[in-house]
């Protein structure tokens, strides 16, 4: 399935993304779409070792943030990557879908939610949000 938005990845700008989230399914899962949309990306398995790469001097135009992990969840490593500065897109990804939960996520810093599982459809729709140059559009 080749789509507008694929295509336009593979021809111009290379998007990278960081994908955090402790369920080795998930983050197979999460690895091979962005993949498939020609994006390089990287796996974290909790939110310490995301912000632990972001010390490293990595950054990301996407961050697939997991809310429920061990060590350091996504609601702190949200609040903590903003903190630092940090301007990736940040699309929290959960199984939660009650209305205070997410919103507690959002109000971590990010930009968009997605309920899992992610599909091509819900990770382009996250995509869509960032403009070639790395900013956020909204």
């Amino acid at each position: 399935m080749e789509t507008s938005i694929n295509s336009s990845w593979k021809l111009g700008t290379r998007m990278t993304a960081l994908v955090v989230d402790d369920d080795s399914i998930n983050q197979t899962i999460h690895h091979r779409l962005l993949e498939q949309l020609g994006i390089e990306n990287q796996v974290a398995r909790n939110g310490k070792e995301a912000v632990d790469i972001h010390c490293s001097g990595k950054t990301f135009d996407l961050i697939l943030m997991d809310r429920d992990m061990p060590i350091m969840n996504g609601i702190e490593a949200t609040r903590k990557l903003r903190a630092m500065g940090i301007r990736s897109m940040i699309a929290g990804v959960s199984t939660r879908c009650v209305k205070q939960e997410i919103q507690e996520f959002m109000e971590a810093g990010l930009d968009d939610y997605q309920e899992k599982p992610l599909t091509s459809a819900k990770i382009i729709s996250i995509l869509h949000k960032i403009d070639h140059s790395g900013s956020i559009s909204y």
